[in-house]
């Protein structure tokens, strides 16, 4: 994981608001490397576990639609730079480009196919590619397209210290999103004022208290997510889902 100077970091991110996590994770250094590490060792330990399945996917993915297996959008991660993110292709091909970047409930975009891996959340299992790689890490803010970074925060840039992660406190909390967002009209505008700013406020607390067992426990609780346990919602963070039409998605995880 590379880490650079104040003075090396992009200019948007050299301001007031990012300095305070700045100097939180530089005293974490160690930590960091720890986070590494760990990255590493845990996604060839999952590749040598789970090779099969993403066999199983691909040839079932190709068999169901036409395109490739793996769905290349470009992402956001650490320092603001893009990158293309494996996942397993759950759509049509170019649904992108027919359709909003965030994806609701019953979206005619999803093939036969697309709607099992969505439902078990099997799409993220070959982020273990990019998380080998170091363009994401397990835990962290999970990776935006472009077009939704650019409309950040001064302080939501501070998410950009470290690399996108496969899962975090606001992927949890707000897992069920899409259902939230079919009753609204401008599915992009509604996620970028009203879903955004409650998911950043979870992913810059995370920042703020980063630790490695902090990172362990989250992985092991969306563990438990994926395999359909209840999950609940940390006091801390419970500010964030009080709002108009968030209180649901709270008390259905309790």
């Amino acid at each position: 994981m590379k880490w650079l100077s104040w003075d090396e970091l992009p200019e948007s991110m050299r301001c007031d608001e990012v300095r305070p996590y700045y100097d939180s994770l530089a005293k974490k250094r160690g930590q960091l490397v720890v986070k590494r590490v760990f990255d590493i060792i845990g996604s060839l330990v999952l590749f040598a576990l789970t090779w099969w399945l993403f066999i199983i996917l691909a040839i079932a993915i190709k068999l169901d639609s036409p395109g490739p297996v793996f769905y290349r959008q470009m992402r956001v991660t650490q320092y603001g730079k893009e990158f293309r993110i494996f996942k397993f292709r759950t759509m049509v091909q170019e649904a992108d480009k027919i359709g909003s970047a965030v994806t609701t409930n019953d979206d005619n975009r999803v093939t036969r196919v697309g709607a099992v891996i969505r439902k078990y959340r099997l799409d993220e299992f070959s982020q273990l590619i990019d998380v080998l790689r170091g363009t994401m890490s397990f835990v962290g803010t999970r990776p935006e397209v472009p077009k939704y970074v650019a409309s950040y925060t001064p302080e939501m840039m501070a998410t950009l210290l470290l690399p996108a992660g496969v899962t975090s406190t606001a992927s949890i909390t707000f897992k069920d999103e899409a259902e939230l967002l079919d009753s609204t009209e401008d599915v992009d505008q509604a996620y970028v004022k009203d879903v955004l700013p409650r998911k950043m406020a979870c992913n810059l607390k995370d920042i703020a208290s980063l630790s490695f067992s902090r990172d362990a426990k989250l992985v092991l609780v969306t563990t438990g997510a994926v395999m359909g346990f209840r999950v609940t919602v940390s006091k801390p963070y419970e500010k964030e889902v009080e709002t108009v039409g968030w209180r649901k998605v709270k008390n259905r995880n309790e």
